[in-house]
């Protein structure tokens, strides 16, 4: 079952509001807002697993909202989503990742940032070498898990 059928109307206006909000629109980049119709579909065909998480995210907006988000003026928009950030737990913390990784995954995205666009392996992709030093502090520590046995 897709999350369109698990999603209801009202929850998918709102995950669409959010998302907007989240990553705008940018004349200037000329790339479209996470509020896309494709970016949109995207976020639905793919949810999955974050399903449950997101629609808990999105009933606890609701009740900050006390109807629907869209239909707030935007002063009590941003009010609402900064009790959202406050409060959401988890549950906001998937529904941004979800958002984000649907939105990076877009080609218009892709080619606004200089990326090609293909999957990242199995050519890869060059990271500069960093100052592995930065690690030492965290190698000297004792260690802190079981082992597997």
């Amino acid at each position: 079952m897709s999350a369109t059928n698990q999603l209801t109307a009202a929850q998918r206006d709102d995950l669409r509001t959010i998302a907007a909000m989240i990553v705008p629109a940018s004349e200037e980049y000329k790339v479209p807002g996470a509020d896309d119709p494709a970016v949109q579909a995207d976020m639905l065909a793919t949810l999955g697993r974050d399903t449950a998480l997101v629609v808990q995210a999105l009933d606890h907006l609701a009740r900050l909202a006390g109807k629907p988000l869209a239909s707030l003026d935007p002063a009590r928009r941003e009010a609402v989503a900064q009790e959202f950030r406050a409060s959401g737990g988890g549950a906001a913390a998937t529904l941004v990742r979800v958002v984000l990784q649907c939105y990076y995954r877009d080609d218009r995205v892709l080619r606004s940032l200089g990326l090609e666009l293909r999957a990242p392996f199995p050519k890869g992709y060059t990271l500069e070498q960093g100052d592995w030093s930065l690690l030492d502090p965290v190698k000297a520590r004792p260690p802190s898990l079981r082992r597997a046995t």
